[in-house]
């Protein structure tokens, strides 16, 4: 059976990607996209099977509207991946509050409104999935990225808290946590800060620390998503590429050590 598909920022990288695959074996898609005009190629080859919608994620009634339309069109959805978003690089201190505000208007917010649109829909079906696009930089960070940081930090804890409480509905949540891949994440959709000099070192070091087999190849993605929504038991967390896991790992052993370190400490505050 085939199932009831809503893909936020379909318009290109991942979203286009996976929502072709999924057309392909012959599910149907919610397609939204700033400008619809980028989803005329989803529409000519796959016709009726898409429904081509116009959202801004950062409106939460047109998100709330946007959920109603899905549900009044294909009778409901079985799966949301809420994929909108973009990247911000530069320093902390380099970022704007407008930069700052709009990263985690889209990154954040917007995730949030399109996630508590549909969760009524799914728990009246008693079922869905609701996948967050977020990154393994919810899990450990880079710098010269802390907003972006910040906002899939911001995803992950909204994600966890939300799968406690909806999966006595029927409702499975996931957080795809793909590393680098050579996405228009770090291109055309990518936005720069106003660079201070002092940080051009840190800048040269990170860019100098990757290699062309860091970044990913966004089609290999697919077969990883489409067997993620065929699970009878999705995991929370769901780490995409090679370079995510042992950089994750990394991290988490040193965090480890760090609590066990100072555990008496730590401990001793509670007062008794």
């Amino acid at each position: 059976m085939s199932k009831i598909i809503l893909i936020t920022g379909a318009s290109r990288g991942f979203g286009k990607i996976w929502a072709k695959a999924l057309l392909e074996r012959g599910d149907k898609v919610a397609a939204t996209a700033r400008n619809t005009k980028d989803l005329n190629d989803l529409v000519e080859a796959y016709g009726d099977a898409v429904l081509p919608l116009q959202l801004d994620v950062n409106d939460r009634d047109a998100a709330f509207a946007t959920i109603d339309k899905v549900k009044q069109h294909f009778g409901r959805i079985d799966v949301l991946i809420n994929n909108a978003g973009f990247g911000l690089f530069g320093a902390i201190e380099e970022t704007t509050e407008q930069q700052a505000r709009a990263q985690m208007e889209t990154n954040f917010f917007g995730l949030l409104w399109v996630t508590q649109a549909v969760v009524p829909v799914m728990r009246e079906q008693k079922s869905g999935h609701i996948i967050q696009v977020s990154s393994f930089l919810g899990l450990v960070t880079l710098p010269v990225l802390g907003l972006y940081n910040a906002s899939k930090y911001a995803v992950n804890g909204l994600s966890e808290t939300l799968a406690a409480e909806v999966k006595g509905f029927g409702i499975n949540v996931s957080l795809i946590e793909p590393n680098g891949f050579s996405t228009d994440w770090s291109g055309a959709s990518a936005f720069q800060t106003e660079p201070l000099e002092v940080y051009a070192p840190i800048k040269q070091a990170f860019a100098e620390g990757a290699t062309p087999d860091t970044w990913g190849k966004p089609e290999a993605t697919a077969p990883a998503v489409l067997a993620l929504i065929d699970s009878e038991n999705p995991p929370l967390h769901f780490l995409l590429g090679k370079v995510a896991y042992p950089g994750v790992k990394k991290v988490y052993a040193e965090r480890l050590a760090e609590f066990e370190e100072w555990a008496t400490v730590s401990a001793d505050a509670h007062g008794h």
